[in-house]
This record gives C-alpha cells, sequence and structure tokens, in this order.
C-alpha cells in the first residue's frame, strides 16, 4: 500500500493506529500501518493539483472489516448482527489538532497526527460479525467509498450477542506522512 499516511500507537491507547480498541471482549494490540486508499488518493491529486471540487465529507463513517486492507477495495464489513458504521462529524471538536490530543483548536502542530476526541461506540452485536481486521473511513453510511484503511495488529473475534467495540478518546490515531 502507498504510504500517503502513515499510523502510529501510543501503547494500549492508540487505535487508527488502534492500539485500545476495546471491546467487550477485551484490548486489541495497536495496527501495523495503513493508507489511502486509490479513491482517496485520486481525490487528494484532482482537488490539489488539478483544481477540481474536493468533496471531503462533513461527516466520516468509521467501519470494520473482516479482510486485510487493500488500496482498491471498500473491505468486507460484517453483515448482519446490528453491525452498523458509525458516523463521527468532521470538525474541530471531535477530532483533535495536530498540536496535542484533545485539542479542539485549529491545528498548529509539527507531527501531522490527529485522534477522535470522543468515544466511537458500534452498536452491541446481536450475532456474529466474525473475526475483525482492519478498520476503515467511509464517506457514507452504506455503500460509498472507503477513503483511509488500517490493518489491526491483533485481529479480534466478534464471536457472538453482546459485544461492544469501542474506541476511547484519543485511540483512533492517524498520522499524515510529513
Amino acid at each position: 500500500m502507498k504510504s500517503f499516511m502513515k499510523y502510529t500507537s501510543q501503547t494500549l491507547l492508540s487505535v487508527f493506529a488502534v492500539g485500545a480498541l476495546l471491546a467487550t471482549i477485551g484490548a486489541c494490540s495497536p495496527a501495523q500501518a495503513g493508507a489511502l486508499t486509490d479513491y482517496a488518493e485520486n481525490k487528494i491529486i484532482d482537488c490539489s493539483m488539478r483544481a477540481q471540487s474536493c468533496g471531503f465529507p462533513a461527516t466520516w463513517y468509521i467501519g470494520l472489516s473482516t479482510a486485510t486492507c487493500s488500496d482498491a477495495g471498500n473491505g468486507t464489513e460484517p453483515s448482519g448482527g446490528a453491525y452498523a458504521r458509525v458516523a463521527v462529524t468532521s470538525s474541530l471538536a471531535n477530532w483533535a489538532g495536530t498540536q496535542s490530543a484533545g485539542s479542539t483548536t485549529a491545528s498548529s502542530g509539527t507531527g501531522g497526527t490527529t485522534s477522535n476526541n470522543s468515544t466511537i461506540t458500534f452498536p452491541e452485536s446481536t450475532a456474529s460479525w466474525g473475526t475483525v481486521q482492519s478498520v476503515l473511513w467511509y464517506d457514507a453510511s452504506t455503500s460509498g467509498n472507503a477513503w483511509v484503511c488500517i490493518n489491526l495488529s491483533t485481529t479480534f473475534n466478534v464471536s457472538a450477542a453482546g459485544i461492544t467495540v469501542r474506541f476511547p478518546n484519543g485511540t483512533l490515531q492517524f498520522q499524515v506522512d510529513n
């Protein structure tokens, strides 16, 4: 995968690099690496170099996949069992500025890293979702296009009803290569 974006982890409290993807089943290890999908790379090139409309989503839909990441693919999301992507509005309040985790002002840092400012919680499973291997950001609540995908360094199995997957504050984290 191309490495326009790379993901970092911070002990057990990092996700996207997913360091503390907390579910009722426990904590998972940090993600290894990720990338923008071909779709996102094309949008950024057209926007920044070719004077085309950027069309960045006003809301990101965080999804899980039972397959590993691919530049070309949209992942293989769980089906049924109350699985649904989680909507997170693009805003200063929801995503930290690059200067520090939890910040709510425009980015002014030098590390190019942001993270979620509030817990992202998936619906409680009502049946098995399978073994989750990656996390993706989509531009729609269903279908749509995946923009970012990262593989988990440790997969986890949502094997039955009653499991809630959570990304606590500051754990869904990514860094733009700089």
